[in-house]
């Protein structure tokens, strides 16, 4: 894991760039400034810890390189396919591999890699630089592009850092969108001409001309029209045979590694797996809350116990929330609003005082289907869509009343179940209604007839069943742009290693073949991973009530005053972003248009 700066202005101050996201990678630092390309990097060390496995690493022509953050699962198998080929290796790296995967496949071979990758390529035989993100969005990647020069990197601090503080604009609609989503979403940043390479996505620029391609996909996520449906026992050891594969694939590493254990059903699958292969030593992590009702480390404990592990626990206190607030403008650089990043950083702390690698169990809700949300959804889509009627008497009780006064709290649940489609997503996953936004809209610059739900609109699959939507919905959505976001940069803030086992390709691309009959057996929410694993989680651990890692809600009471949290995020930690963003039609969603794909 580590980071990266580029660029192909020479006046930009790179150096400055790389000192802002140090923290990425402090084990080594490489600097080229030459050529028409010039690249900065911070080394993370994990597989082949020697100075010759270091980056920008060069070809063997010496002018083309990588520049490349992440891990590639299976290396060792594309290497020896690589050797047959005629390909020599000087290390015993990841990088090396991927760098030769590119001159032996060209543009293809990011279908030969699996992992989780931000990939930046100079191709001095083509004069092109280029640009891929791995398939779920794990790793981060951003850019800015003003038509004639372009800038890369890993956070987004790396490119105001190299620009200078004010050269960039702030984008009115980033933050309004932000209201309803929690999030500013991909491929949108807080500012104007700076974008999130979307997942699963590339492109190319060519510094002579000034061209950017746009984003293209090399990989899509497909749902056939007639699903697999096998024997339920068949599909568990199946399901069992992958996740196993994809542990012994991503504990490979040349430094300590360890796991996040929340005793959720994700992160014990996860752990369950590394002790069924046989991984020695296993190390959990846990964050709890200074009550066992609202927190989940007597589960935690449990598991660790089950398998022996040594395990390392650490309470965040409601003290330790707050100090910690102000950190999410210095984590994630633009307005983020999931409280959950406060133990997510946390437990990455306590983690790397013992390990430099942790792997998780994110991306399980996602993939199998473990949200309440799905069947709230079910529900409220029975109801007639009259929201117009009730939305306008909503607000004026939002308005008048405390957020969680009885009356507003039933207006509130009233306008979200007269909803439909998209904009019922959009209220159920926390987004503020359009007339609770009315007063931003105006000194943001938004348009009246911006589409507040263009996200969901996008990715919203009608042809698909219900869950199977939802679950594609939050595979392109809120999973890269929240909980993978989140991750990342929680754990890359203390220098920790984050590997996402349960998003490997192949787990992914399995559990979206099934029928959602084997997927969710007896309507069972992420029922296929639990008979998966009866025999080997106890019942208490598989079938208990989802609590999710979010902090108690009293742990904010007298902070957020009892607004939205987004709201308090908002106007609290991005003051400055109000007075002075511009929201003219070219920041509208009109300017990101998607290829027909999606």
């Amino acid at each position: 894991m580590c980071g990266f700066v580029g660029g192909t202005d020479p006046s930009l101050d790179y150096a400055k760039a790389l000192d802002a996201i140090a923290h990425r990678g402090p084990d080594a630092r490489r600097l080229r400034l030459d050529g028409p390309v010039k690249v900065g990097f911070q080394r993370l060390s994990i597989i082949d810890l020697g100075e010759a496995a270091g980056q920008p690493m060069l070809a063997p022509d010496g002018e083309t390189w990588i520049a490349f953050n992440g891990e590639i699962y299976g290396w060792r198998r594309l290497r020896e396919e690589l050797e047959r080929r005629g390909h020599a290796f000087r290390t015993d790296s990841d990088t090396e591999v991927a760098l030769n995967a590119y001159l032996e496949w060209g543009d293809g071979f990011v279908d030969r890699i699996d992992g989780m990758f931000a990939i930046a390529i100079w191709d001095a035989r083509r004069g092109r630089l280029k640009l891929f993100r791995d398939r779920a969005g794990i790793k981060p990647l951003y850019y800015y592009y003003d038509g004639r020069s372009l800038v890369f990197g890993s956070e987004l601090k790396a490119i105001v850092a190299a620009c200078g503080e004010g050269a960039l604009e702030i984008d009115g609609t980033a933050l309004y969108d932000f209201l309803s989503y929690r999030y500013v979403p991909a491929p949108k940043t807080l500012y104007r001409n700076c974008f999130k390479l979307l997942p699963a996505h590339w492109t190319s620029f060519d510094p002579a001309t000034g061209r950017l391609e746009p984003p293209r996909p090399y990989w899509t996520l497909d749902v056939p029209p007639r699903p697999r449906k096998p024997d339920l026992d068949e599909a568990c050891e199946e399901l069992r045979a992958l996740i196993e594969q994809s542990v012994r694939d991503q504990v490979v590493a040349d430094v300590p590694v360890g796991f996040f254990l929340s005793g959720g059903v994700d992160s014990s699958v996860v752990v369950a797996a590394a002790s069924r292969i046989g991984v020695p030593d296993i190390a959990t992590f846990s964050i709890g809350f200074d009550s066992d009702e609202v927190s989940e480390t007597p589960y935690a404990r449990e598991v660790a116990t089950s398998f022996g592990t040594r395990h390392h626990e650490r309470i965040l206190m409601p003290d330790d929330a707050a100090d910690l607030l102000p950190s999410l403008e210095k984590w994630f650089d633009e307005p983020f609003a999931d409280e959950s990043a406060m133990p997510t950083y946390l437990v990455s702390k306590v983690a790397r005082e013992n390990v430099k690698v942790v792997l998780t169990g994110d991306g399980g809700d996602e993939v199998f289907g473990g949200y309440r949300t799905y069947p709230r959804f079910a529900r409220y889509s029975k109801y007639p869509t009259w929201s117009g009627l009730v939305g306008g008497a909503a607000h004026l009780l939002r308005s008048r009343f405390p957020r969680r006064h009885p009356l507003t709290k039933l207006a509130t649940l009233a306008e979200t179940a007269l909803s439909g489609g998209p904009r019922l997503w959009g209220l159920i996953m926390g987004g503020m209604p359009e007339r609770d936004k009315e007063k931003y809209r105006a000194d943001l610059g938004v348009p009246k007839d911006y589409d507040d739900w263009w996200l969901f609109r996008r990715y919203w699959r009608e042809d698909l069943p219900l869950y199977t939507r939802l679950q594609y919905l939050d595979f392109h959505t809120f999973m890269p742009d929240l909980v993978l976001t989140k991750v990342d940069r929680t754990s890359m803030a203390v220098s920790l290693e984050a590997r996402v086992p349960l998003l490997a390709r192949s787990i992914v691309e399995f559990s979206f073949s099934l029928d959602e009959s084997v997927r969710f057996p007896s309507g069972e929410l992420k029922g296929l991973v639990r008979r998966a694993y009866r025999d080997v989680l106890s019942e208490r651990i598989l079938d208990r009530r989802k609590k999710g890692f979010g902090i108690p809600r009293y742990y904010l009471k007298g902070v957020d005053g009892g607004r939205p949290f987004q709201e308090h995020v908002l106007t609290s930690l991005f003051p400055d972003g109000i007075a002075n963003a511009r929201g003219d039609a070219q920041g509208c969603q009109a300017a990101f248009a998607m290829p027909s794909d999606v």
